[in-house]
């Protein structure tokens, strides 16, 4: 497999804090184009960490990340913003969505922030028009007039959701994403999920503590089995 069939190629990372051991010692680890690979691990094992190196927003003490042939590395802050900016939607724990913006305007951010994220809309049509095809598929289309910070947990994981996938970003990272959500609501967020990354060819990075989900993905990778800071850790 070519270099260009991996969205992202990880090898010889390793991350610590304050020289208090290493968090993450990662030799290897790619994640293929169109690829939905589902990851996990007990609390404490390096996820959160190893997200935030792969989208830029820690920079890398050691070792090399590519996504889509761009070293993260040798970015400055602002370049690896740009490259989240343009090749990612993350769908965060904590969501940050903007609680005074409503429904609609907190999906329609990333193409209002970013020129290529709204130009890659093309033929699919306005940006107004695929936010409400979003939300109608992830069942908030009721409530894009609504204010963010007057939903429920589960409402506001799905706006994420519906931000996160719009403008076709070629990686969708989502960390937790269907904590607050019941049996039900979370198979239906999934296979919304991978319909859209399906169309558009992007792949999935989804860490969960479900493993009832694993079976619905591609790959399933136990944090354990790569992170060699990790070593007894449970798999």
């Amino acid at each position: 497999m070519s270099q260009s069939d991996h969205v992202l190629t990880i090898s010889h990372l390793q991350h610590s804090y304050d020289g208090r051991g290493l968090v993450l010692d990662v030799p290897s680890f790619q994640l293929k184009r169109g690829e939905m690979l589902f990851l996990h691990g007990p609390s404490g094992s390096g996820k959160t960490t190893l997200l935030s190196l792969l989208t830029g927003i820690l920079p890398i003490q050691k070792g090399h990340i590519k996504i889509l042939g761009h070293a993260l590395e040798k970015q400055s802050s602002s370049e690896r913003d740009a490259l989240r900016a343009v090749h990612m939607g993350y769908i965060f724990q904590v969501f940050n969505l903007l609680p005074f913006l409503s429904v609609l305007e907190n999906i329609l951010l990333p193409v209002e922030m970013n020129q290529t994220r709204a130009q890659r809309l093309g033929a699919s049509g306005s940006a107004d028009g695929e936010a409400r095809r979003l939300a109608e598929k992830l069942g908030i289309a009721h409530l894009l007039d609504a204010k963010a910070g007057q939903l429920s947990v589960g409402q506001q994981q799905r706006v994420a959701a519906a931000r996160a996938l719009i403008g076709h970003p070629d990686l969708i990272v989502a960390d937790e994403p269907t904590s607050a959500l019941d049996s039900d609501l979370r198979e239906s967020f999934l296979n919304t999920l991978f319909e859209q990354c399906r169309a558009q060819n992007s792949s999935v990075l989804f860490v969960s503590h479900d493993r009832s989900l694993m079976p619905l993905f591609d790959r399933t990778v136990a944090l354990a089995e790569i992170n060699k800071a990790m070593k007894g850790a449970e798999v």
